[in-house]
């Protein structure tokens, strides 16, 4: 079992910046690529950042790549997600998650979920 708990959102102006962060309980923290989804009011989950267990590699969506950086620190057991230059549309929900298996661009990949943080971005 992992536990998930993200923070760091809130609410910000279009061009301006926030660092999320997802703090995980359990020792194995390193064992587990982790990802990044986000929700907006009325769409579907969608993938966002990951990271393997090394932070050897990570994967973003297209809409966020060269705004957002996902990283680890893995004497912390936690993952972040800096996001910069942010748009009105990356308005949403932002779930951490740890990969269980599968492809790492789908939820259904991932077994252990947070409990999301909001992100508000205004024009």
């Amino acid at each position: 079992q992992v536990q998930l708990v993200e923070s760091g959102g809130g609410l910000v102006q279009a061009g301006g910046s926030l660092r999320l962060s997802c703090a995980a309980s359990r020792r194995t923290f390193s064992r587990f690529t982790m990802g990044w989804f986000r929700q907006a009011p009325g769409k579907e989950r969608e993938f966002v950042a990951a990271i393997t267990g090394n932070g050897g590699s990570t994967y973003y969506a297209d809409s966020v790549k060269a705004r957002f950086t996902i990283s680890r620190s893995n004497t912390k057991n936690t993952v972040y997600l800096q996001m910069n230059s942010l748009k009105p549309e990356d308005t949403a929900i932002y779930y951490c998650a740890a990969f269980t298996g599968g492809d790492v661009y789908y939820d259904h990949s991932y077994g252990y979920w947070g409990q999301g943080t909001q992100v508000t971005v205004s024009s």
